[in-house]
């Protein structure tokens, strides 16, 4: 009777023993959190550069993205990435940066100027949604030969005033409808580039970009490209 009662608290401690280890044991598997992530959108608007491949920390993020198209948002993981633009299917490296990106950001990357001194512009994209009834427009001048610039109605009405090459506006709120705007030297009413028919759909997010070379022919001609945001 004496050794069956000490034999049973024994069991029942080593169970316990048992009971406790499992728990702790399962206490201690940890699934990692999963990687943060920003969003990029890249634009070739280097007029004079052929197509390129995109990498990320030297894996392929994109292909053949030719002058002046975009990728829509790609999403990396945030944090300092290594950025490339390679000559399509080389290892020639046209571009290289490293980007500091944040969890949860949105940002733009545009190849610009000529492919001699083609460069990075990075902008942060606020996409925060629209008012009722409006568009949010930016403008960003990538021509790399054209001078300083107003972006206008037709009666001349200022709606992005002087902006030279690389510069941007922040989004700004437009009411939605279509738009014949022009490209003016900036203070003058020189039109250099008219941008006919622009439509803006309420709540959607754009981007309007200058483009090409002054003087330039065929895809390397002045103009004006549109990216949807959002």
């Amino acid at each position: 009777m004496f050794v069956r009662k000490y034999l049973s608290i024994f069991l029942m401690v080593i169970f316990g023993i048992i009971i406790s280890t499992a728990c702790s044991d399962d206490e201690e598997i940890i699934t990692p959190p999963a990687q943060s992530k920003a969003r990029v959108l890249v634009t070739h608007a280097s007029p004079d550069a052929p197509g390129v491949d995109l990498l990320v920390d030297n894996t392929v993020a994109g292909t053949n993205l030719t002058f002046p198209n975009s990728t829509g948002y790609l999403e990396i993981n945030s944090g300092t990435r290594n950025i490339k633009v390679n000559v399509t299917g080389t290892s020639t490296t046209a571009l290289e940066a490293n980007l500091n990106l944040a969890a949860d950001k949105n940002y733009s990357v545009f190849a610009v100027n000529n492919v001699s001194t083609i460069e990075a512009v990075v902008l942060e994209d606020n996409l925060t949604s629209p008012a009722s009834g409006k568009a949010h427009v930016r403008f960003v001048h990538l021509s790399p030969d054209a001078p300083a610039v107003d972006i206008t109605l037709t009666d001349g009405t200022v709606v992005f005033g002087d902006y030279i090459f690389k510069e941007a506006s922040a989004f700004t709120p437009l009411n939605s409808g279509n738009y014949d705007l022009q490209v003016r030297l900036a203070g003058t009413s020189t039109v250099v580039l008219d941008l006919p028919n622009i439509a803006l759909t309420a709540g959607k997010i754009y981007t309007v970009f200058a483009k090409g070379l002054v003087g330039g022919s065929g895809t390397q001609a002045l103009g004006a490209q549109i990216i949807v945001n959002k």
